[in-house]
């Protein structure tokens, strides 16, 4: 799957970078786990339709009752319709340079997170709603004071975060101005027991494939793919031994396309097959 590189996709006849963008996203199907890098920080303000994303050491999903602000950065993205035909959102787009200038001039230059979150969730209120309904990629492209209008906008939501949240938004704030990478290990183990294949937990590394064996193996002795199997097959056993859930309730989870293809892994780990491992209880 290509990767997409936002906002850069969304430019069209734009001279020169840009320190803010607005952006009308609408889809009438479903993209699961799109590889995107997304360049700079971002607002998605969801309006139709669901979204999951995965970032390097976690995920997270949410509807059109929360609003995400996004650090800059290799995600994969799930994008689902809900009931309706089509998936429609708004994002909203800065740059850190903004966001510095923002910071110098209103906030007090606290101490950013010592943990690195890579998404600050915004619970939508009245204010929040009028504020979206504001945004059209048509009024902030089209006006002759369109960069000037942009920054009140987005002065405007950032004070608003700030009396809503206090500290916590304030902290996460200056988290996104850190130059600190999530250390290589800590991607590979938040995701050891997740559903992603190895080519999208290197993506999340950004690494290529090649490369991402080639650090796993230095750093683990031992190559990806078997490393992870076992660790999810182990995992998989201490589940079923618990008696609560069956294997065609886990598979997808232990990053199988399908339920055989699992009990054919786990019998040859174990010796024994996931239907088995009931009758021995």
């Amino acid at each position: 799957m290509a990767i997409e590189n936002i906002p850069e996709i969304y430019f069209k006849d734009v001279k020169g970078p840009k320190e803010i963008f607005v952006y009308d996203f609408k889809m009438t199907s479903d993209v699961v786990k799109s590889k995107v890098n997304l360049s700079m920080n971002m607002f998605s303000f969801l309006q139709v339709g669901k979204k999951q994303v995965h970032f390097a050491n976690t995920s997270m999903a949410v509807n059109s009752q929360q609003s995400l602000l996004l650090k800059k950065g290799n995600w994969l993205w799930t994008e689902l319709l809900d009931t309706e035909a089509i998936y429609y959102c708004k994002l909203f787009f800065f740059s850190e340079k903004k966001l510095t200038e923002f910071l110098a001039k209103y906030t007090n230059n606290v101490k950013p997170l010592k943990e690195e979150i890579p998404y600050f969730v915004i619970e939508n209120d009245l204010y929040l709603a009028s504020f979206i309904d504001s945004l059209s990629t048509n009024t902030y492209t089209n006006h002759s004071y369109s960069d000037a209008l942009l920054f009140l906008k987005f002065e405007e939501i950032m004070l608003y975060l700030l009396n809503k949240y206090g500290n916590d938004f304030e902290y996460y704030l200056q988290s996104l101005i850190s130059k600190e990478v999530s250390p290589f290990k800590n991607v590979v183990e938040s995701n050891t027991y997740s559903n992603l294949k190895l080519e999208e937990i290197a993506f999340l590394c950004n690494m290529s494939l090649s490369t991402f064996k080639r650090n796993f193996t230095a750093e683990y002795n031992e190559a990806p793919g078997k490393w992870l199997q076992d660790k999810r097959l182990q995992k998989a056993k201490e589940i079923l031994q618990y008696g609560e859930l069956k294997a065609s309730d886990i598979y997808l989870d232990m990053g199988y396309n399908n339920l055989s293809n699992f009990s054919i892994a786990f019998k040859n780990k174990f010796g024994f097959s996931p239907s088995d491992l009931s009758a021995f209880k």
